[in-house]
């Protein structure tokens, strides 16, 4: 059984993937070398909905006109740092009028300012991603949330701060970007780093730099001695990371703001030595600049531009690692990545632009995390958030607790390591889907296709006219069923889907039937009764597409 018959027996239901898909071999000895076939509607359709959240048909076809590099070239541009989160609501803090950004504002005594920044903080990075357009931009910096981990942090201006590194260093260089996370004030409150002195070196940073964050352990080769890294090396690591400090925590004095700062006096003065899986490398005291010579140590492992490839690999094409992928894929990416001083856009885009990639056995096999499925839904249909100010707020706020039992919800990861959906063996992208989660999802998608979402009286919805108008030949139910597959589904539709789906669009009733009665809505857009008529079949043609295991894959 290949990946993709797989996964629809997990979901339950016969298997619908083209014939020459099933019968086809796993992708072996198909590397890094540029995409050669034939640039279609399906190819930017997959490249798209791994590296943006739920593009549309008029995106997907405007990519397939554009051509692979000029979809990448748009896929990587710097679109700057978004406008930081303001105060929606909140009409009792004296020092952010509603309308205004707290993210430089200091904390009040007895004022409770938290609650409310925290809920901005999460509507904002929720509507980073309603708003996104063809960009990688948002997708990487979930996966940067999900491999420098901070949860639990309290001050949102610490995670607004920690949020504009992630942005600023995305698809920049891994070795900087190291070096910037491993002072980052909501990091050193998270990992313990503030409490790590002279006198108590505190491990838990310098473990975890080592094992999660750059080279990973390896088999065990002996007792406290890995394949990358020994015990030892951790807690010379940790002596190196000593006298660092983040300031303005809740702070209530204007003086302050959020920030990292070094302390001399807490800092370990001796020479640090590691061991032989860093060449015995000495590193001599260096203030505030010390550990900026640890991790250009560590950045000398031909393993860290490994370890980072596996993890994006993982994240943008498939979980699964065998010996003929190491060759053919990891080792030349993260030669790329090497040959390029460790700056992350060549090598990622080398992935992208891949035969590998673009092999038809690597479409349509990852189950979408629950932000990529509840933003996907939104996007692809058009579901028409408000712009009222409050009304939208509203509507961000729903959306960011219907994350929480769709159990993925961002700054509140379970462990350091991250989601277990991105390393938990054997079940990987599996784990997002139980019996839990399913029904979630499904009340989701028939709250989008048939009734929106109520929010301060505003109705939140999509157009079903307006999104079937915009697609090929609306007219044809045959054509119209493939358009909308070519959105909701990364392998298209079998014939016997087709029917299927035309049962519910036109109720057994030969194809002209539905022709007739949308050219009729055409030709008599003010007819209330025949534009319910239409609109309702669609809205129910939506629905049974969502209720498909396709429309859950990527």
């Amino acid at each position: 059984m290949n990946r993709r018959s797989a996964l629809k027996t997990m979901f339950g239901q016969q298997n619908s993937a083209p014939a020459a898909a099933e019968a086809a071999p796993r992708p072996v000895n198909v590397g890094l070398e540029p995409f050669s076939g034939s640039w279609t509607k399906e190819q930017a359709a997959h490249l798209l909905r791994r590296t943006m959240y739920g593009p549309n048909f008029q995106q997907i076809n405007q990519a397939a006109d554009a051509g692979l590099e000029a979809t990448l070239d748009l896929l990587f541009a710097d679109t700057g740092l978004p406008d930081p989160p303001v105060n929606y609501f909140f009409e009792d803090d004296p020092n952010v009028p509603v309308g205004e950004t707290w993210v430089d504002a200091v904390y009040i005594n007895g004022v409770n300012l938290t609650g409310y920044r925290n809920q901005s903080l999460y509507v904002w990075f929720t509507d980073q991603v309603i708003k996104e357009q063809v960009s990688i931009r948002e997708k990487m910096l979930l996966f940067w949330h999900n491999h420098f981990v901070v949860s639990d942090i309290g001050d949102p201006k610490f995670l607004y701060v920690y949020l504009s590194t992630l942005r600023q260093y995305s698809l920049g260089n891994f070795r900087e970007f190291v070096k910037a996370i491993t002072v980052d004030p909501a990091m050193l409150r998270y990992l313990n780093g503030n409490q790590n002195t002279k006198n108590a070196p505190n491990e838990n940073y310098a473990r975890e730099l080592l094992e999660l964050f750059t080279i990973g352990k390896g088999p065990l080769a002996g007792p406290g001695d890995y394949t990358n890294y020994t015990e030892g090396d951790i807690l010379e690591i940790a002596k190196v990371l000593t006298g660092w400090i983040d300031r303005a925590y809740f702070t209530i004095d204007p003086a302050f703001s959020v920030e990292s700062k070094y302390l001399n006096g807490r800092h370990d003065q001796t020479v640090k030595t590691l061991s032989e899986r860093f060449n015995n490398a000495s590193i001599a005291p260096n203030g505030e600049d010390e550990y900026k010579d640890l991790i250009d140590i560590i950045f000398d492992q031909d393993e860290v531009s490994r370890f980072i490839c596996r993890k994006l690999y993982r994240y943008f094409v498939y979980y699964l690692i065998d010996e003929d992928i190491e060759t053919n894929v990891i080792e030349p990416m993260a030669q790329i990545l090497r040959d390029n001083d460790y700056e992350i856009e060549p090598a990622l885009r080398a992935l992208l632009s891949s035969e590998h990639f673009y092999h038809e056995l690597n479409k349509g096999v990852m189950i979408r995390n629950p932000l990529d499925f509840l933003a996907g839904a939104t996007k692809s249909l058009g579901l028409n958030i408000t712009d009222e100010f409050y009304p939208r707020f509203r509507m961000l706020r729903l959306y960011w607790f219907i994350l929480e039992p769709l159990q993925m919800l961002p700054f509140f990861l379970p462990s350091v390591a991250g989601w277990p959906a991105y390393y938990q063996e054997p079940s990987y992208h599996r784990i997002w889907i139980n019996s839990v989660t399913l029904p979630i999802r499904q009340q989701v998608t028939d709250a989008i296709a048939f009734t929106g979402f109520v929010q301060e009286g505003v109705l939140n919805d999509i157009d079903p006219l307006g999104l079937i108008g915009a697609l090929s030949n609306p007219y044809d139910p045959n054509v119209l069923i493939q358009d909308l597959a070519l959105v909701l589904f990364p392998n298209g539709v079998t014939d016997n889907q087709v029917a299927f789906l035309k049962e519910i669009l036109i109720y057994g009733l030969p194809d002209f039937e539905w022709t007739t009665e949308y050219a009729e809505h055409i030709a008599n857009p003010d007819d209330v009764a025949l534009m319910n008529s239409v609109s309702q079949k669609v809205r129910g043609l939506l629905r049974a597409m969502m209720n498909l295991s396709e429309f859950y894959l990527s």
